[in-house]
């Protein structure tokens, strides 16, 4: 089996396992919206994952770019009095074409990763504000009901709950995403960002095209980040400025990637898993100690599974299977 299969069965059986996960909880609008939540939180991290984990630019506004896409499909609806679900793609787009101006910027002007960030978390603060500040626009702190992207044709004919659609509708998109990111990865994109990860100039040197690369990176994240901002909302069904701050959304999400592991296609599924279990169950049995617990529960898991857990996980299977081996050739001798 070549690694593309491998790589798409992967997906596939993730797919399967999240398709049925709900079961366990189907009728409670609390815990479907939790596992909604949860593959939001990977949505984002996929993009992460290509934009961050293929070419080092650590991009930490994802949830700036989240709510421009959230609030962005609803305001153009309302002034143009059509469906959500035309202005979500333009939107998206517009998402994307901000993430190819950031990475256009920085590789022309050659920032760093350190660079990148600084730049990156001053724009997460300036879409903040505005979100907090265009009052007569966005509602300020108070936000609005979010009765956008409406699922109403399907939960009728389903008889399924409108938090249970919303899930289903984020796994599409999730199992999309990650098909996104095999194909980027196992193409000539994917040698090219391996190159400049290695060495940029030496990238350059042997007709690599830093720029351009670079900005397709930043466009494909920034745009999957900008689509996805609408299902938060949807999900949440209240837009407020702070569902796309700083620490709601960029230091979860760079968590989650790291977790479950840089450059690898389910780390993002499985560090969101990780990553919103932990909360979940510190919230309701350690909520006085939960920042405190979650901390170290991070440490724990950055100490001994450095590399991310799906890394760690197989790399000692591969070493499990090189013992018995080992020990079957002994027995034979």
């Amino acid at each position: 089996m070549s690694i593309l299969d491998a790589e798409h069965r992967s997906i596939w059986i993730v797919a399967a396992v999240l398709a049925v996960a709900p079961l366990p909880v189907l009728g409670s609008s609390y815990y479907e919206g939790i596992l909604a939540h949860m593959l939001l939180i990977a949505v984002l991290a996929v993009a992460l994952n290509i934009v961050f984990g293929q070419t080092d630019q650590l991009f930490l506004f994802s949830g700036g770019l989240a709510g421009f896409g959230a609030y962005g499909t609803a305001i153009l609806a309302d002034w143009l009095s059509i469906s959500a679900w035309i202005t979500l793609p333009i939107v998206a787009l517009l998402a994307g074409g901000i993430g190819l101006f950031v990475s256009w910027v920085s590789a022309k002007r050659n920032f760093s990763v350190v660079l990148i960030a600084i730049l990156t978390i001053s724009l997460q603060f300036v879409f903040s504000e505005v979100f907090v500040g265009a009052r007569d626009i966005t509602g300020g702190s108070t936000g609005f009901r979010y009765d956008y992207l409406s699922f109403d044709a399907i939960t009728a004919a389903t008889g399924l709950g409108s938090k249970l659609v919303v899930y289903y509708a984020v796994l599409v998109l999730l199992v999309a995403s990650l098909l996104v990111y095999v194909r980027l990865v196992d193409s000539k994109y994917g040698v090219a960002f391996a190159a400049l990860r290695e060495d940029e100039l030496a990238a350059q040197s042997i007709g690599i095209d830093v720029v351009r690369y670079k900005t397709t990176a930043g466009f494909v994240a920034a745009f999957l980040i900008g689509m996805t901002g609408p299902f938060i909302a949807k999900e949440a069904g209240y837009i407020l400025p702070n569902e796309f701050s700083f620490f709601a959304i960029d230091v979860i999400v760079l968590i989650v990637l790291i977790v479950g592991g840089l450059r690898t296609v389910v780390g993002p599924v499985v560090g969101a898993v990780i990553v919103v279990a932990i909360e979940q169950i510190l919230a309701a049995n350690a909520s006085s100690w939960r920042t405190a617990i979650f901390g170290a529960l991070l440490i724990f898991l950055f100490i001994y599974f450095q590399n991310g857990v799906v890394v760690s996980v197989r790399e000692r299977l591969e070493r499990s299977e090189l013992f018995e081996r080992y020990l079957g050739d002994s027995n034979a001798d």
